[in-house]
């Protein structure tokens, strides 16, 4: 047996009972605990397989919808409104797909705890150090936007009376205390008010939208444009849906893990729902002229209505990326150790400094990095393309090509092969135009002199 098979279960070696006997129908097997995560948790002072499959769905849209979907009707200002909302409907459907291979991939390694046990199996250990980085590196950048998403909110809604650096660390704070929890089960609940608040500030955005159409807008059924322009703007509902590096994570929470599919259905079909009719509605109304994010193209009034409603969903948002990137490396310090379920001093030191960095870094960063939000491009083209596209063809291509036959189980399940193989190279176009028109956009503003300087008002 070569090295890379030897690998591919990262703990044990037996998987036959891990639920392999169904290619394409995970959780129809049975799920190994006995090398799950955690273990058997009946008697650890720190439990955290708790989470119900609909506890985890909101979490699982408490991350995702946020932010992200006030930038989808400026994307369709600039391809029109077939061609984004049709790229909408595709990515949320693209995404479901991908969210069912991922999960089936943690049903048949019950030992991957996030993206870099999966690149253990893949790869070997370059591939679990990458991707582990990549999450971390991904989860900063993402609370960075989370606080400068609370940064424009608060600005609206005092009328711009501080410097933004300030506003920025006001958000932080409770950021940083609402990831302390060591159990995402704490967080679960709540993501529920944060659920309800960006779901009412949609409603109440595209109400005010509406009692307030802009005169004269220009609405395009498709808009002609360069392909940097065109891929700029197609980069925002591509990552409105950029989540799944949290799933492996979320997963290993659940009481039931089987249920999980029941929680990525419930997301896919909320998001891409809402993501359309918000998008559709709100540049409806306003045009071509729309901002990103579309709050702000709002009358004064409802713009601070509607930032001040989904304050909410940008803190437990932020809150969640950071506790993912501290739970990755917390999970990796103390795996099978007493510190991980007990509540000890090293245990509760290592796990609030942890929280402390990844929220520290992500200030820093929003604050003190004058191209943060090029940045964010940068690493969602990186990571997040792969993890929420690409990498999920290479999930089942290896358990079909390990567990069931080789090269005879991907020519006997062909289509799945196919579609796995265009699931990777679409990621891989992602990545390369992403980064392109990321770097590129960088490069203008330089050119342009139309970047802040670090820690600036």
């Amino acid at each position: 047996m070569d090295e890379k098979a030897a690998a591919i279960t990262y703990t044990h070696r037996d998987t036959s009972k891990a639920g392999h006997d169904d290619l394409n129908g995970p959780g129809h097997g049975r799920y190994d605990t006995e090398h799950d995560v955690f273990g058997n948790e009946d008697d650890h002072q720190i439990q955290y397989k708790t989470m119900s499959w609909q506890l985890v769905a909101v979490l699982m849209i408490a991350e995702i919808v946020s932010n992200g979907m006030l930038s989808l009707p400026s994307s369709l200002a600039v391809v029109g409104i077939v061609p984004g909302v049709i790229l909408i409907v595709f990515l949320g459907t693209f995404a479901t797909f991908t969210s069912y291979l991922l999960v089936q991939f943690k049903l048949h390694h019950p030992e991957v705890h996030s993206m870099g046990d999966a690149g253990y199996i893949l790869f070997g250990r370059i591939g679990r150090e990458v991707l582990s980085l990549g999450t971390i590196i991904f989860a900063v950048f993402a609370t960075g936007g989370q606080l400068l998403a609370g940064q424009i909110a608060l600005s609206v809604l005092s009328d711009q009376k501080l410097c933004l650096l300030l506003y920025t660390g006001i958000f932080a704070i409770p950021t940083l205390v609402f990831s302390l929890p060591r159990t995402l089960d704490r967080l679960s609940w709540l993501s529920v008010p944060s659920v309800i608040s960006i779901l009412v500030a949609g409603i109440v955005g595209m109400v005010a939208a509406g009692i307030n159409p802009v005169p004269n807008r220009v609405i395009d059924v498709a808009v002609s444009s360069d392909f940097t322009t065109a891929f700029f703007s197609i980069t925002n509902p591509v990552f409105a849906y950029a989540g799944h590096f949290m799933f492996f994570i979320l997963i290993s929470e659940m009481r039931n893990p089987q249920d999980a599919m029941k929680a990525a259905y419930t997301l896919q079909i909320f998001a891409t729902a809402f993501y359309t009719v918000f998008a559709i509605v709100t540049y409806f109304y306003i045009g071509s002229t729309v901002a990103s994010p579309s709050f702000s193209s709002l009358p004064p009034v409802w713009a601070k209505a509607t930032y001040g409603i989904a304050i909410p969903n940008f803190l437990i948002a932020g809150s969640l990326y950071s506790h993912t990137a501290a739970k990755l490396v917390f999970v990796r310090f103390f795996r099978r150790s007493r510190h991980l379920h007990e509540h000890t001093l090293l245990g509760w030191g290592t796990w609030a400094g942890l929280i402390l960095i990844m929220n520290a870094a992500a200030f820093v960063l929003a604050v003190g990095v004058p191209i943060f939000n090029n940045l964010i491009g940068i690493a969602a083209s990186l990571f997040a393309a792969w993890y929420t596209y690409g990498i999920a063809g290479a999930f089942w291509m290896h358990d079909a090509y390990y567990f069931h036959g080789k090269m005879h189980a991907l020519k006997k399940y062909w289509m799945m092969t196919i579609a796995s193989m265009l699931t990777i190279v679409a990621g891989g176009f992602i990545c390369v135009a992403g980064m392109y028109v990321s770097v590129k956009s960088i490069v203008v503003a330089f050119n342009e002199g139309t970047l802040a300087e670090p820690f600036s008002c």
